[in-house]
């Protein structure tokens, strides 16, 4: 027999990834707007955001 689906848990479990997906956007953006007030030439194909590695590993 079949399990009846759970669209609730579903459901959550999407927004939570929508929602995830755009902190990991806001971040980004933001570290551009601070690297732009920084001078770094943020437009060069090349540019990435400096990662917070350093910090999580202390």
């Amino acid at each position: 027999m079949a399990r009846k689906p759970n669209y609730g848990f579903e459901r959550m479990e999407r927004d939570k990834a929508d929602a995830e997906k755009a902190a990991r956007k806001a971040a980004a953006k933001l570290a551009k707007k601070e690297a732009k007030a920084r001078g770094e030439d943020v437009d060069h194909p090349d540019w990435a955001p400096q990662s917070d590695d350093a910090d999580e590993q202390a």
